[in-house]
């Protein structure tokens, strides 16, 4: 990943590098000098030497790296006088621009295909309008009007909560698409630096969807409105399914945040798990769109893993990790207590997703 760029020279000199000890470092996308994944301690020296007019200039970047938690602290000398000198902590890295030295291979993700197919399409406005038509239209058609604009309700306000994580990290949105029988898509025109950003945007969705549903669930106890329960238990099942581990849904992001935070094959087995889950889960429902799904999730863990050490997202510290899990249980359990709780009501209709859960 992306440890530091700075100004050399009239250049940019660029420091890459791993958890497991590799770094490069590059002055105009120019490797000068490498160390390589066995070294030892978190102390680093990079030297290389440039021609100018003098004859050669001795350049130094010296520091030490501590990634739990993150901290960067270098020093950088031009024939023996001091440039610059400063630490990086893990805000500075959310802040940051990504330069991308060599050409990366394409990652395919559910967002990011989604996301490219609306960028070929001009008026964003308008195909925001036709796709919330469709839905509405297709969840009409499944269900009922009335129950067709909760849903969708639901699915907009389940998305909103990614689009205020997005704008909490200072990331440009696009906004929400609703799409036909998939759900919706939050989309950002910026790419994430840190695993943190990754696990607060994609569990924010679910945990605003657990919002909604207790607000609708003190509604139905202030009222006996059955409409009211009828929100509070099916949105909290459509976002229950959202944090199934499984990628591309949002409880796969979190597990691979975590997983990959951790260790590199820990994330892949993690992952691999997941989708195994997924499969079965498919299979025992009857869910084709969950596999449609999984196939596109199980690419995902494939690049993840193969581009392991040329990853541009700062590992979560151990800190960030129990705060995560801590989190995804959390959520987890508030949802399925919503369920248990309205599943108790003598309404057929209300203790469906209890019934669910239980087969």
């Amino acid at each position: 990943m992306q440890l530091l760029e700075i100004e050399c020279l009239g250049k940019k000199l660029r420091l890459e590098g791993s958890m497991a000890g590799w770094q490069e470092l590059f002055w105009d996308d120019q490797c000068v000098s490498q160390i390589n994944a066995n070294a030892d301690g978190d102390v680093f020296s990079h030297k290389f030497s440039l021609q100018n007019e003098q004859g050669e200039l001795p350049i130094e970047l010296n520091g030490s790296l501590q990634w739990q938690p993150f901290a960067l602290q270098f020093q950088l000398l031009i024939n023996n006088e001091l440039i610059h000198d400063n630490t990086l902590l893990e805000k500075d890295i959310e802040q940051r621009q990504i330069t991308l030295g060599e050409k990366q291979p394409i990652k395919f993700s559910l967002v990011g295909m989604a996301g490219l197919g609306l960028k070929l399409l001009k008026s964003a406005k308008v195909i925001k309008v036709l796709f919330a038509a469709g839905s509405l239209a297709a969840y009409s058609w499944l269900f009922s009007i009335e129950f067709a604009i909760a849903l969708i309700l639901c699915l907009v306000f389940h998305e909103y909560g990614h689009i205020k994580a997005m704008k909490y990290f200072g990331l440009k949105t696009k906004g929400i698409y609703l799409i036909p029988f998939v759900g919706g898509l939050a989309l950002s025109d910026d790419k994430i630096n840190t695993r943190w950003q990754d696990i607060v945007i994609s569990i924010m969705g679910p945990f605003f969807g657990l919002i909604l549903s207790i607000a609708c669930l003190i509604g139905y106890w202030l009222t006996d409105i059955e409409i009211l329960a009828g929100l509070a238990v099916f949105n909290a099942l459509l976002n229950l399914f959202n944090m199934l581990p499984i990628l591309p849904l949002d409880g796969g992001h979190v597990l691979k945040s975590i997983a990959f935070s951790i260790n590199s094959k820990v994330g892949l087995i993690a992952c691999a798990l997941g989708a195994v889950l997924g499969i079965y889960i498919s299979y025992y429902f009857g869910l084709a769109l969950l596999g449609f799904l999984l196939a596109i999730g199980s690419i995902e863990i494939f690049f993840e893993y193969k581009r392991r050490h040329l990853s541009q997202l700062l590992p979560l510290n151990r800190y960030a990790q129990i705060v995560s899990a801590v989190w995804y249980v959390v959520t987890v359990g508030g949802l399925s207590a919503i369920i248990w709780l309205v599943g108790q009501t003598a309404n057929d209709a209300l203790s469906l997703p209890l019934k669910i859960l239980g087969s």
